[in-house]
């Protein structure tokens, strides 16, 4: 003979236009760990929804830039240059990337609000 009590199910309810929300979160508190988690989470967020600034590509050229200078003269492009030289690629360099960076990070916020946006 089969099972006669049936498991109840969890109800879902029905809004206006038609879609199905759930009850939500009705069981146990979480824990440290995933309230920790939540925050994180929030503020990638945040971090991710401000718009871009010219001095975040400035400080982000000038990291590149010193980057560059170490391994010129390191030796790692080949060719051993001068400090001088080393200095004035460094120089051109961040020239470059200041634009190009703040116009890199303005399109990637437009095309992230953009889909934030559909949602």
């Amino acid at each position: 003979m089969g099972q006669t009590k049936k498991r109840r199910q969890s109800k879902h309810r029905g809004n206006a236009a038609g879609t199905i929300e759930s009850r939500g979160r009705t069981g146990r508190k979480p824990t440290a760990a995933e309230q920790k988690q939540s925050e994180v989470a929030a503020r990638k967020v945040d971090r991710l929804t401000k718009p871009p600034t010219w001095n975040a590509a400035i400080i982000r050229a000038a990291i590149a830039a010193v980057l560059l200078l170490v391994m010129t003269q390191v030796g790692l492009t080949g060719s051993k240059l001068t400090l001088l030289g080393g200095l004035a690629l460094a120089l051109i360099s961040m020239v470059i990337y200041i634009p190009l960076g703040y116009y890199f990070d303005q399109f990637m916020y437009k095309r992230r609000m953009a889909r934030m946006a559909k949602r």
